[in-house]
């Protein structure tokens, strides 16, 4: 659980550090990749160790069999969240874009209207216009630095053209637990509109110490569940993400009944090195590992929020869940393309754009903190360099 060693991630096929030079302008040689959302951390031993017991035995077959793996998924939900989970509700899918690709395909017809509460990972708004059906924009409510719903709104908006909506929860980018209180408003909107209610609660795993405790969807209304589809995955807890291999959970059976046969009719099937990393991360180490994580997390998130807080015109919405900080820079009265020119050709830091993630993230950009915190010290010098006129 060393999470301060520096791994070289440069020229090993690594999105994050060997595509931010065409991208984003940033060199590779001396720049820093805080945009997508993967870690620089090594994963827990026990991942590696079952990897490598694939790799002596040597032979990498269609995988079968796959009991264990909802075994293990299984106690990872009760123990950690608390949840009861029906091994044959859970599916097997390429990660969570997939996951919720296949949702859309599965539960929507072409033209349909899709909700987003924005902004929100900008994945969502992608599958749901590739696939021919309409993105409606729910704006949140920036109130004092912390993301809210404003339903009244939301009900205003419908037209009764939408059949499904999409909650990031916790809220990527913003970081927010969302309360009982406000997953029930969900619930009832889902019920109020007659749309499917995907939960992706890929962030889960990932809340801060002191913050509020996650609620699975699932547990808020018994009401809800002929309408819900669950999305979870080890692949951000665990910083595996590279394996593609999410779930999707279905509580209905009438549901999961055309789930199955969407999923057949594409001809899905499981990646058999994404389930064995999976079963041996839901255990006690891996447990033990988030948990380490998380704390060392926390150090990350107090060092950058401090940097960036003390630059006149920036700050960053308080993390409770993620690694994922949204910083506003509408307080410097710049232009997105100068803030973000300073950020990426000053300190050569290469981001996540806010207007890619929907209605509301104009003024932001999102960095990744899930790297040694060497770096995120300097990240915080270069920025503040970046900015020194305004200090």
């Amino acid at each position: 659980m060393n999470f301060d060693e520096i791994i070289d991630r440069r020229g090993t096929h690594s999105s994050k550090w060997d595509m931010m030079e065409p991208i984003y302008g940033v060199p590779a040689a001396d720049g820093l990749a805080m945009w997508v959302a993967d870690m620089d951390f090594r994963p827990p031993a026990c991942v590696a160790e079952a990897l490598r017991g694939m790799l002596d035995h040597g032979i990498f077959g269609y995988f079968g069999d796959d009991r264990a793996y909802k075994e293990a998924i299984g106690w990872w939900m009760k123990t950690r969240h608390g949840w009861e989970v029906d091994p044959a509700a859970i599916f097997t899918t390429h990660g969570l874009v997939n996951g919720t690709a296949i949702c859309v395909d599965a539960f929507t017809a072409p033209g349909d209207g899709v909700v987003l509460f924005t902004p929100v990972y900008h994945a969502f708004a992608r599958v749901i216009r590739a696939a021919g059906r309409t993105v409606v924009e729910c704006p949140l409510v920036n109130r004092g630095g912390r993301y809210e719903m404003d339903f009244a709104a939301y009900d205003a908006q419908m037209t009764g053209a939408e059949t499904m909506v999409i909650l990031c929860s916790p809220h990527n980018p913003g970081g927010r637990v969302w309360t009982r209180d406000e997953l029930q408003g969900v619930a009832d909107f889902a019920k109020r509109h007659d749309l499917v209610l995907v939960s992706d609660e890929i962030h889960h795993d990932l809340v801060y110490p002191g913050a509020p405790r996650h609620t699975v969807m699932d547990l808020v209304d018994d009401s809800v569940r002929d309408r819900l589809v669950m999305l979870t995955a080890t692949t951000k807890s665990f910083n595996i993400a590279g394996t593609h291999t999410g779930n999707v959970i279905v509580p209905d059976p009438a549901l999961r009944a055309k789930l199955a046969a969407r999923m057949a009719a594409l001809g899905l099937s499981a990646n058999s090195f994404g389930m064995v990393m999976a079963t041996a991360a839901y255990s006690p180490e891996g447990a033990g590992w988030i948990d380490a994580l998380m704390t060392y997390l926390d150090g990350n998130r107090a060092l950058f929020d401090e940097g960036i807080n003390a630059i006149p015109g920036l700050s960053s919405m308080p993390l409770e869940a993620t690694y994922l900080s949204w910083v506003d820079a509408s307080g410097t009265g710049m232009s997105s393309e100068e803030f973000t020119r300073r950020v990426e050709a000053d300190a050569k830091i290469a981001v996540n754009h806010g207007a890619t993630f929907g209605t509301g993230g104009e003024a932001f950009l999102r960095f990744n903190i899930a790297t040694p915190r060497a770096r995120v010290a300097e990240a915080v010098e270069r920025l503040q360099k970046a900015f020194a006129d305004l200090q």
